[in-house]
């Protein structure tokens, strides 16, 4: 072998491909692939490196190449590129990268696209397993694109029209801009290969086994969220005016209730009482105080033990939305008519720690009081959807109806299926239920590596 001179690379022969609309170049296989990189020197200061407008890293995939792990060899161009089968072929890598191999200073540069080129037409042949991610939200569009990048043909599937799950149903606009931050991210996610298919219930349309046995999905990831509301269970629930915080923000997130011209109808009450201290109960009262209501939050602990961030508390009560704090709900009034005239309230005030670590709230004797309104939103939390759970055997569900899986992989009691996201923990953030995303993908990775 001549390390000065590249591995020739087979191409159609020139009669008959001018006769074709085939590709001309062949590409190398696994052996010539291994005798070009072995011929690499791998700089320390890799000049190729500096080439590549996308500063892949070439000289540590050339060597997984030399050592023949392709996988390995395409999980380091993934970081940089997500289009390295076409960047092989249509680079001008002379210009580029090549242009500035070491190597081509005494002799000929390293095939650097035709390697690339190789390693991506290996990944997509021998890693093209077919994953399927149910639920679009944080969990689902983190797990996807961490799949698509390692070469697997991933395919989302999202119950609701729009894609996004929780970005786009549950926090409103004014903290999370739909078009230009939500959409765009999705878009990017898309980019990677990643297929979105909506309005496909699964539990209903199509079960998760029918998926692996029947659609021929290699896996599955179950990120569907938590979106089925708790209630408190008090009298006079089931009044008209009671809305789950859920379905407020869903009628002005995701079908644009706030508009003038949506034909989503949306409670506007003249006195609203959103129950509950987390970020959806300030997401309710807030999106509530746009639509021209005065505005409660009715908490049973104190402004300490708000769970909400520091900076909706802060922005909710710069724009106006009175804190009843240490209050608790113990009845819904109603008209005769059936429609909410006022929430009856105790006063309550701070024991011994619980169990979370928090102070109990303990009730106030003789303190019950009413505050008048016309509409109440409960922001108490939320649940998994079981639809999932009861249609899928010998998948493991907790006493709060969640998913159990491996905090580490995302692994579920049923091979091959993994979860994570509010599926998995409950009603959580979005960076959590991303981080649960991401170690689900590499858990599948794992997994479907050792088949």
């Amino acid at each position: 072998m001549d390390v000065l001179k590249k591995v020739p690379v087979r191409e159609q022969d020139a009669k008959v491909r001018a006769t074709n609309f085939e590709e001309v170049c062949l590409g190398y296989n696994m052996e010539e692939a291994v005798e070009e990189a072995s011929r690499c020197i791998g700089c320390k200061n890799a000049q190729c490196v500096k080439g590549c407008p996308v500063a892949i890293d070439i000289p540590g995939f050339i060597e997984k190449v030399k050592g023949g792990d392709i996988e390995a060899a395409y999980q380091v161009i993934s970081k940089s590129s997500a289009l390295p089968a076409v960047c092989g072929r249509v680079c001008p890598q002379e210009s580029q990268c090549e242009g500035k191999c070491i190597r081509g200073i005494k002799g000929e540069p390293i095939s650097i696209g035709k390697l690339e080129r190789f390693t991506a037409d290996w990944a997509r042949e021998n890693l093209g397993k077919k994953v399927a991610v149910i639920g679009s939200g944080p969990a689902g569009l983190t797990c996807a694109g961490d799949l698509a990048r390692m070469g697997y043909e991933v395919t989302i599937f999202e119950a609701l029209h729009e894609a996004g799950g929780v970005l786009v149903y549950g926090i409103p606009e004014f903290r999370l801009p739909k078009e230009n931050v939500v959409q765009k991210e999705i878009e990017n996610v898309k980019a990677l290969g990643v297929k979105i298919e909506t309005d496909v219930v699964i539990g209903k349309a199509v079960t998760v086994d029918e998926l692996m046995k029947e659609e021929g999905f290699d896996a599955v990831f179950i990120g569907s969220g938590a979106g089925l509301p708790k209630f408190m269970g008090i009298p006079g629930e089931n009044a008209n005016g009671v809305f789950s915080a859920n379905e407020y923000l869903t009628r002005s997130n995701l079908m644009k209730a706030f508009r003038e011209d949506s034909t989503t109808p949306i409670m506007k009450g003249k006195k609203v009482a959103v129950v509950g201290g987390g970020n959806v109960a300030m997401d309710a009262a807030r999106t509530a105080l746009r639509l021209g209501s005065e505005v409660y939050i009715v908490y049973r602990r104190s402004e300490e033990e708000l769970p909400a961030r520091v900076e909706e508390v802060h922005h909710a009560k710069e724009e106006g939305i009175i804190f009843h704090l240490l209050t608790n709900p113990v009845e819904i009034l109603t008209d005769d008519n059936g429609w909410v005239n006022g929430i009856k309230c105790v006063r309550m005030e701070l024991g011994e720690p619980d169990e979370s670590g928090r102070r109990r709230p303990v009730v106030i004797p003789d303190s019950e009081y009413v505050i008048e309104v016309d509409t109440i939103i409960m922001a108490l939390g939320t649940s998994p959807n079981p639809l999932i759970s009861s249609t899928t055997g010998g998948l493991e569900t907790n006493r709060w109806k969640c998913i159990v899986a491996n905090e580490e992989n995302g692994a579920t009691s049923k091979e091959g299926v993994y979860a994570g996201g509010d599926a998995v923990t409950g009603a959580a953030t979005v960076i959590l239920a991303m981080g649960a995303g991401k170690s689900a993908a590499q858990g599948i990775h794992e997994y479907l590596s050792g088949k």
